[in-house]
């Protein structure tokens, strides 16, 4: 099987450290994201981890300082090239370049067999700038909005990235009002595509149901930006118990992204903008066709609305506007006439600890294989459906 070159329609960017204060007002740049290096000593107690920074003891850390919050970088957060996978504190000279530095990316990729790449925000925004929205002084929050947005947009996906790294913005969550204008302003300059939160509503945010967001799904449907939603924007993820281990969370990383799509049908959402368009990143799929069967049996049963849904056709008839992420569900693919194969795209989720680096290539041929994909159809996995998903032509990338 000879493989195209892969679209990964997730990966993740690590912030470097001059981004705000490269942006910000001078006067602002104290109080805005910033870096200061200091020891970092772990505190496990009563099952909660946590980090103390300063002292003679300790690990060496990179801290991101923004006002009154103080987070250290973690290894978890930019795994490639670490043999060990742990939440010991790290700088920016231990990582792989590639995590941050824009020519070691493009390298990276090579290796990897990728040819473009859309990268979430990382380490202090979070992966839908949930950051920006739990801090108080909101003025100086959309103003780190905006330089996220002009840096990703001017620098990262620019010069020798344009076409290899496509853009991806973050918008201020707390005022659908905002958020809609920075849709529209960083589509004029280019970037059709934004990180949202899978769920508002665990983040204090009204609902989808609340009919508060429409404001931004029309900005997203007549600039063509595609909503884009990363497992974990929630800030939160599925668990059984507050003693329960890791793994059961990150085996039921999926359960967001279903939750949250029956969210989007059942708001009305999809309906009420037909051309709007989803993207589950981590979400997988193989999910989705129970759950969509589920959703259109009780629809049909219960015309009188009975259950709350007053759509007038029938739930599963909104799949052909969401695309799911994969990266290891040959489940998913092997029932892709159930779910759709024009919505199935491929990521590698680099520099995370779930990703297949340097191995995509083979990860995916091993995947598409075992799933007796035809070579349209791994076509459509691994570039052609992430090319029509996110317009990809506006870049120069046509087939």
């Amino acid at each position: 099987m000879t493989l195209p070159r892969i679209i990964s329609v997730d990966d993740h960017v690590v912030e470097p450290p001059t981004l705000w204060t490269d942006r910000l007002p001078a006067k602002l740049v104290e109080r805005g994201p910033h870096i200061e290096r200091d020891r970092a000593r772990l505190n496990f107690t009563g099952g909660v981890l946590s980090y103390e920074k300063g002292g003679d003891t300790g690990d060496w850390c990179d801290w991101w300082v923004y006002d009154d919050l103080v987070t250290p970088f973690l290894k978890v957060a930019a795994a490639a090239g670490f043999e060990d996978l742990d939440v010991t504190p790290v700088t920016f000279d231990e990582i792989r370049p590639g995590s941050w530095k824009q020519a070691e990316r493009l390298l990276d990729m090579d290796a990897n067999h990728v040819e473009a790449s859309i990268c979430f925000p990382n380490v202090l925004p979070r992966f839908a700038g949930q950051t920006f929205a739990e801090r108080p002084d909101k003025d100086l929050a959309l103003l780190c909005v905006r330089a996220y947005n002009d840096w990703i947009i001017d620098e990262w996906c620019a010069g020798a990235a344009v076409g290899r790294l496509i853009p991806l913005a973050i918008v201020p969550l707390w005022d659908p009002e905002l958020a809609a204008h920075e849709v529209r302003r960083c589509a004029a300059l280019g970037c059709h595509a934004i990180a949202f939160t899978e769920s508002p509503h665990p983040l204090g945010l009204p609902s989808i149901h609340s009919g508060e967001w429409d404001t931004m799904f029309r900005a997203a449907q007549e600039t063509e930006t595609v909503v884009c939603m990363h497992i974990g924007s929630s800030s939160k993820m599925p668990s059984t118990s507050p003693d329960a281990p890791w793994i059961i969370s990150s085996t039921l990383l999926f359960a967001n992204a279903m939750g949250s799509l029956l969210d989007f049908i059942f708001s009305g959402t999809l309906a009420r903008f037909p051309d709007l368009r989803l993207a589950y990143s981590e979400g997988q799929v193989g999910w989705m066709p129970y759950v969509m069967q589920r959703a259109d049996k009780l629809w049909e049963e219960r015309p009188d609305n009975g259950f709350g849904s007053g759509l007038v056709d029938r739930p599963s008839s909104f799949l052909p506007r969401v695309f799911g992420c994969i990266f290891d569900d040959e489940v998913g693919l092997r029932n892709r006439d159930l779910v759709g194969m024009d919505q199935i795209c491929f990521e590698t989720d680099y520099p995370h600890a779930d990703s297949t680096f340097p191995r995509s290539a083979e990860v995916a041929k091993a995947m598409c294989r075992g799933a007796g994909l035809s070579d349209e159809e791994t076509y459509k996995l691994l570039r052609g459906n992430a090319i029509r998903a996110f317009g990809l032509q506006r870049f120069g990338i046509t087939a």
